[in-house]
């Protein structure tokens, strides 16, 4: 329960990170990389041994790592240019909706339970997540040829979340969860460093010392909601079909009280309804559990 928590306040920190970008102008590609180097540093930290290269490349999960770090840039720079092409809404509707990937892959793969409590949980949750999105009266309109950018989101967050669970159940040892963490988020790092120097080359790239702090304060929150969400998959309490419900719906649920409180934003009646939706989610899911 305390690792499911954690995860949720430290995704939820994220929002509130990225809410501040927009405020203080920090370039979003330049405090990402940072971010990245941060959250790759507390792995290390955390792993509270030496760390020698040859060690790590011989793990039976570098090379997923590796390749999971890639995927988290790939997605970064989709969701920019879903944000371009079909605004800001669609993309946070295709994130936060990726969760149904992991969710199917659970039920499938794993083969988790599925009784009528937790079916209406997660078809409760993906109304939540709707809901609670959608911060304009009209909802969301996606035009046919920008259709494949928002779908590449959903597909790309979904396989992330995916791709963790089943990596960290089938290749990653206990105490070796930090420096997995530090390798994946390193990976995207040294990616996101090609592309700043491509635009260096270009003439495009402008330093700017607020977007390493903008980085390091994105960096702490984004290693910690990696690795609670890994400590909670590993626990007892949910399948992990009901993890990652819990899990978005209540991120979800608390950014949306945080925009609030602290951004003085205004919610709509849809949005109300998917905070009471998310509440409901996330007690059919623990009912199931418990029955």
């Amino acid at each position: 329960m305390i690792a499911l928590l954690l995860s949720v306040l430290s995704s939820t920190l994220i929002f509130v990170v990225f809410k501040l970008y927009s405020k203080y102008n920090i370039n979003t590609l330049h405090a990402i990389v940072v971010n990245y180097v941060v959250a790759s540093t507390c792995g290390i930290v955390a792993f509270n041994k030496p760390v020698a290269v040859s060690e790590v490349i011989a793990f039976d999960w570098f090379y997923y790592a590796i390749a999971l770090g890639i995927l988290f840039i790939v997605v970064f720079n989709l969701m920019a240019i879903t944000t371009q092409k079909n605004g800001l809404s669609v993309v946070s509707v295709a994130t936060k909706m990726s969760f149904i990937v992991p969710i199917i892959f659970g039920l499938w793969y794993y083969k988790e339970s599925l009784g009528s409590f937790k079916l209406a949980g997660i078809l409760f949750a993906v109304v939540a997540v709707y809901l609670a999105s959608i911060k304009s009266k009209e909802g969301i309109t996606i035009k046919k040829e920008n259709l494949i950018f928002p779908l590449l989101v959903f597909i790309g967050s979904g396989i992330i979340d995916t791709s963790i669970k089943y990596i960290e159940d089938a290749f990653v040892a206990v105490n070796d969860v930090p420096i997995f963490s530090a390798t994946l988020f390193a990976s995207a790092a040294c990616i996101g460093f090609v592309v700043l120097a491509i635009q260096a080359i270009r003439g495009k790239f402008v330093f700017q010392f607020k977007n390493i702090l903008g980085g390091i304060a994105l960096g702490i929150p984004n290693y910690f909601s990696i690795y609670f969400l890994v400590q909670a998959l590993r626990s007892n309490l949910l399948e992990s079909s009901g993890i990652f419900t819990v899990n978005n719906v209540a991120i979800v649920m608390l950014s949306t009280l945080v925009g609030i409180l602290l951004f003085k934003e205004k919610l709509l009646k849809k949005n109300w309804i998917g905070i009471a939706l998310a509440i409901a989610s996330i007690i059919l899911v623990a009912i199931e559990n418990y029955i």
